[in-house]
């Protein structure tokens, strides 16, 4: 069953139960009030008779002369027992009507009662003043012929409304959803081939047009996902090809010609080299991919900026013996906790390192200056080195994949640890950013937010800062 027949059956469930509903309050009233004036009828009959008793003085005779005025009632008989149990007075000789000693007593104690006998209904009065019983019977045929034709009357309403009630739901369903099934077929039409076709949002209004309106929100993230996709995909293999290729080519050279031992250790040390850049490039390109399903997380420790520091510049000073890194505070810190930040600490390691070994590598003295700035809501690392500054088209493409600004041209790289170390800074809820102070100075900071972050899996950061461990030592 689809939705629209789902709805169309519901609604019409739905009126089906209020309809039966009514009805059968409409029944039960009605039976209820016909009972009640029926009653009302026969005690007034019953009363008339016990007063016409009294006014007559017990005349029989003159009793019978008083019963057209009250005979209104089918099959209507009248009873006047007195205490001894003996009929003194009977309206209707035809009908027979059972009356015993234990209903005298029952009705001489609850002084009216009702009760059936067969078809009859009947009707027991103690007289107090004239000591008598007076019973009398009935059929209210007329009142009995009105609520059987209020079935039918209500049988045929409660049909005819669920017809018309299924019929105007159908309908109703139908008009209702054709904004859904428009949108369903548009969507239809979408692929990854045509995801910039947008849905039709018409004013934003109703909750269909809210739909159209995040669906065309969704398809623009998924495009700009698809599109950052392709363009990983084509870098990588871009990069890719050129050191398999440069492998290639001296493998095939050595292979068509005889090499002395020397010639071969060159070639094996060529190789060798080429095939780190080929390791460091995967590892570059798994990081990068990885970094792509981390966000932040709350579980992380506490980790003093300072210390970290101290730690990748000892690293950086193991990997070239001839930098020279300077650490300062620009502010001193009124406190410890105006130095801590919560973080992975491999990976935080890993970004400082990075961010040293560049300022080391496109420097022209080898210096690199750090300086740490702590405010009460914030810390921030600063690495400024003296050289070549990136023009502002580069700077804007600094943290793309593969890309390398001009000044980078003759020293050895792939363009990915900026946006390795960007990635880094976006899950720790940081800010990367780069500056020229001037035509030959430098500047990248680090910017920490000193307040909790969103709860993560650990086990994963685990798994990734081991695989990509070689990236960064």
């Amino acid at each position: 069953m689809n939705l629209k027949l789902r709805f169309a059956f519901f609604f019409t469930l739905f009126v089906a139960v209020i309809l039966f509903i009514s009805s059968l309050s409409i029944y039960f009233l009605y039976t209820s009030n016909r009972v009640e004036d029926y009653y009302a009828r026969l005690k007034e009959h019953c009363t008339s008779l016990a007063d016409d008793y009294k006014t007559l003085n017990s005349d029989s005779t003159a009793l019978t002369t008083t019963k057209y005025k009250r005979r209104t009632l089918y099959d209507e008989q009248i009873l006047l027992i007195n205490p001894a149990n003996k009929i003194v007075y009977k309206e209707n000789d035809t009908i027979e009507l059972k009356v015993t000693s234990a209903l005298l007593a029952r009705i001489k104690k609850e002084k009216i009662v009702r009760f059936k006998q067969g078809p009859s209904e009947c009707l027991g009065i103690y007289n107090e003043e004239l000591g008598l019983y007076v019973i009398g019977s009935a059929i209210d045929r007329t009142g009995i012929r009105k609520v059987t034709k209020l079935i039918y009357i209500l049988g045929g309403v409660f049909g005819g409304g669920l017809l018309v009630s299924a019929f105007m739901s159908f309908v109703m369903v139908q008009q209702a959803f054709k904004p859904l099934v428009k949108l369903s077929h548009q969507m239809q039409q979408t692929t990854s081939t045509n995801l910039a076709t947008k849905l039709d949002e018409g004013k934003g209004r109703d909750e269909l047009e809210q739909i159209a309106k995040h669906f065309n929100a969704m398809l623009d993230r998924l495009n700009q996902g698809f599109e950052r996709q392709k363009s990983f995909v084509q870098h990588a293999s871009h990069e890719l090809r050129t050191p398999l290729t440069t492998m290639l080519s001296q493998t095939e050279a050595a292979l068509n010609r005889e090499l002395t031992p020397t010639e071969y250790k060159k070639l094996l040390q060529s190789l060798h080299e080429e095939q780190i850049e080929l390791i460091e490039l995967t590892n570059s390109l798994l990081a990068l991919s990885q970094f792509e399903k981390l966000s932040n997380t709350l579980n992380w420790p506490s980790l003093r900026v300072d210390e970290l520091l101290y730690e990748s510049i000892s690293e950086c000073k193991r990997l070239f013996t001839d930098i020279e890194v300077q650490l300062s505070f620009e502010t001193t810190p009124s406190d410890e906790k105006e130095l801590l930040v919560r973080g992975n600490e491999v990976l935080l390691k890993s970004a400082f390192r990075n961010l040293i070994k560049n300022a080391y590598l496109y420097s022209d003295d080898n210096k690199v200056k750090i300086l740490i700035t702590t405010m009460p809501d914030k810390v921030s690392v600063t690495f400024i080195n003296r050289g070549t500054t990136l023009s502002s088209t580069d700077a804007d493409k600094l943290f793309v994949p593969f890309f390398r600004g001009a000044n980078a041209s003759l020293t050895k790289g792939f363009g990915l640890g900026l946006s390795i170390i960007n990635k880094i800074t976006e899950i720790h809820n940081a800010d990367l950013t780069y500056e020229a102070l001037d035509t030959h100075t430098n500047k990248f900071a680090i910017s920490f937010q000193l307040k909790p972050m969103a709860n993560d899996d650990n086990s994963y950061i685990k798994s990734f800062t081991d695989s990509s461990a070689y990236l960064y030592n």
